[in-house]
């Protein structure tokens, strides 16, 4: 993620002040719509619905032209021919005509929630610029439920996300894998999981340098990330000799002073913990991976913007990229290499590539544009929807319930209005969990779909008329 001036944030709050009546209104404006719309949907989705005669692009297997999917109780219980697709007896039924059903896009580096819309947001909290390395630190301490980003998620497709901390430090604690459902963190929390750890090198972490702090270079950088793992041995070394000691029998064995910090880092070591590291330059891609080769964790490489001149590199060891797609270079030096064929060469190698938005950098409507510039580099169409679902589900440990319609998978959806591809599609619906979550005939959803959620309530002849009831518009 880009860092951002301190004169411009302190610029941002003036601007809160002046306007909070206004923004007020609206962070009140928006739990409400969002409270009642779930409350809604959650009544259905504790019925079976079935979703019918729509192209369906299920991931583990080839489209289905003329297809239907089954939901029951937040699951996904059939897809297939609807000609063969017993929709069961009870159940409701949308007539999905002309559309298009893929899964739930999942983001892999986001900062929604955290590094808010300026209209709930009093400055950014994605980077705690006091220490380089920081593992006890968790986003979910700082995600706001109510930030419209989130909304603005919804109406670009995005059912699940890896909310990360910003790129400042060296190791900046840990990232949040989250539907995008929930008024509190804790509705939104993927179950079972525990999120990643946020790391970074190149030009980010340099910045301590600026106040005579290390790290001032590339070596310092790579210097702190040993340092942390190795003392997380070490922490580990005594625990697991005090748990031996215990288990044992000997009563006068003393536990180690417990480290949160260190725990969350001993998981990296156990395996249990994906890395998620912001790099770009190609030789920053090489210290990711000799630091992952030195310590065995595992790894996905965030950005890597040069990530295609080492692609064999990444191959060999089956690591994965979270791909930054922009159609314009600039920014700083490290990424002035940005090449729209990157994704294409990934692939080529063999390299599993996902899209992310790195939101605020990308703006969450627009995922599916960034997989289709990379089509317009080279990439086939088939690696870019796997960028978009099963790839990313995989860089977060979530395949087994997210990424591709297969039966017993959680019931995330999205409804389009044609090709995934086209500039001229539109997210129609999203659905989580069984849960319709966005519905861009719904006046309100709209606004968050078209960038006027913060002005419609001012101008009302801005709303358009409310649509038919019935299937998807």
């Amino acid at each position: 993620m880009i860092l951002k001036h301190v004169a411009a944030e302190f610029g941002c709050q003036r601007k809160l002040h002046a306007k909070r009546p206004l923004f007020a209104g609206l962070f009140v404006a928006g739990l409400a719509l969002l409270a009642s719309a779930q409350f809604a949907s959650a009544q259905l989705a504790h019925t079976t619905l079935a979703v019918t005669n729509a192209k369906i692009i299920p991931i583990d297997g080839p489209p289905i032209e003329h297809g239907t999917l089954v939901v029951r109780d937040g699951k996904i219980v059939a897809v297939g021919d609807a000609a063969s697709t017993k929709i069961p007896d009870g159940a409701t039924v949308i007539d999905a005509s002309g559309k298009i059903i893929m899964p739930g896009i999942v983001d892999s580096h986001s900062h929604i929630g955290d590094d808010g819309n300026i209209t709930v947001s009093d400055g950014q909290d994605g980077n705690e610029g006091t220490n380089p390395v920081q593992p006890a630190l968790r986003v979910i301490d700082s995600i706001n439920p109510a930030d419209p980003n989130i909304r603005i998620a919804l109406s670009g497709g995005i059912t699940t996300a890896n909310i990360l901390p910003g790129s400042a430090n060296v190791m900046g604690g840990q990232s949040a894998y989250i539907k995008l459902r929930g008024a509190t963190i804790e509705e939104m929390l993927v179950p079972g999981s525990i999120g990643g750890m946020k790391m970074a090198n190149g030009t980010n972490p340099k910045g301590y340098g600026s106040r005579g702090q290390a790290p001032m270079t590339r070596m310092e950088e790579a210097a702190l990330a040993r340092g942390i793992y190795e003392k997380a041995q070490q922490y580990k070394i005594h625990w697991d000799a005090y748990n031996k000691a215990v288990a044992a029998g000997d009563k006068t064995a003393k536990a180690p002073d417990p480290d949160p910090g260190l725990d969350a880092v001993v998981q990296i070591l156990e395996g249990k913990r994906i890395v998620h590291n912001h790099t770009h330059r190609a030789d920053d891609v090489m210290t990711v991976l000799r630091l992952s080769d030195e310590f065995h964790y595992r790894v996905v490489v965030h950005h890597g913007t040069e990530s295609c001149m080492v692609a064999n590199e990444l191959a060999r060891r089956h690591v994965g990229v979270s791909y930054t797609m922009i159609d314009a270079p600039g920014g700083k030096p490290e990424t002035i290499n940005v090449n729209m064929s990157c994704p294409a060469q990934l692939e080529k190698a063999g390299v599993k590539v996902a899209f992310n938005t790195d939101d605020p950098i990308t703006n969450s409507r627009l995922l599916l544009r960034s997989a289709a510039l990379a089509i317009r580099g080279g990439m086939s169409e088939e690696a870019a929807l796997k960028g978009l679902t099963i790839y990313p589900a995989e860089m977060l440990d979530l395949q087994s319930r997210i990424g591709s319609l297969t039966p017993g998978k959680d019931a995330d959806f999205v409804i389009l209005s044609g090709s995934p591809f086209s500039v001229y599609t539109h997210v129609l619906q999203t659905w989580i969990e069984g849960q319709k979550v966005f519905d861009r005939s719904d006046p309100a959803d709209l606004h968050y779909a078209t960038g006027g959620f913060a002005v419609g309530a001012r101008y009302p002849k801005l709303n358009p008329a409310q649509p038919a009831a019935g299937g998807a518009q």
